[in-house]
């Protein structure tokens, strides 16, 4: 973690974020194994030899706070997510390195994901903008972002590789400290809960 932001471990309907660490390196690895997820073009998801180096790559960015994202029924680990790109100076963080075990695909788990890192960002960070970027061919990931309330900023072209070698578009969003009532609403209608 950063000192912009320091380890927390968040937690709601039975979702856990905790500071990620080499002691979710198994977990993280049967994660992954729900669905290969690995073999997608678009993701960050570590294959399984490379989950360690995957985690120490994460710890060892300045500019990002990666945390396990564990099911608190069973104590599984069942994905990460982070914040990255933090910009201090701005008072900006993005939402990313995210993806979850497939079986909890369409599952309360990335509302819920979302919904505490972005509450944590804008009343406990007190940052004015937080942003999210995805793959222009990751239309399930960009309907997902759109759905918290986030705004599309535009695309940027030629941005990154993806792990086939291949050059993506990138689409990037944001959201930010004026948008974030509205959307904390609506994202505590989705998830059944109040303040």
């Amino acid at each position: 973690m950063t000192a912009f932001a320091p380890p927390v471990t968040l937690s709601l309907n039975s979702v856990r974020l905790e500071p990620l660490g080499m002691q979710h390196e198994a977990g993280l690895q049967a994660a992954a194994a729900d669905g290969a997820l690995w073999q997608l073009a678009f993701t960050t998801v570590p294959e399984p030899q490379h989950t360690a180096a995957y985690i120490q790559t994460a710890l060892n960015d300045k500019a990002r706070c990666a945390f396990a994202v564990i099911d608190e029924t069973d104590g599984q680990i069942i994905g990460s997510t982070s914040y990255h790109d933090i910009i201090l100076a701005a008072r900006r963080v993005e939402i990313g390195y995210t993806w979850y075990a497939q079986s909890r695909w369409r599952s309360h788990v990335n509302t819920t994901c979302k919904y505490l890192l972005l509450r944590h960002a804008f009343e406990t960070l007190n940052c004015e903008t937080v942003g999210w970027r995805t793959d222009i061919t990751n239309t399930r990931s960009q309907a997902a972002i759109e759905r918290l309330g986030a705004q599309k900023d535009g695309i940027i072209r030629g941005q990154a590789a993806r792990r086939d070698g291949s050059i993506r578009d990138t689409v990037m969003y944001s959201m930010t400290r004026a948008e974030w009532p509205a959307a904390k609403q609506r994202l505590q209608q989705r998830l059944d809960i109040s303040d």
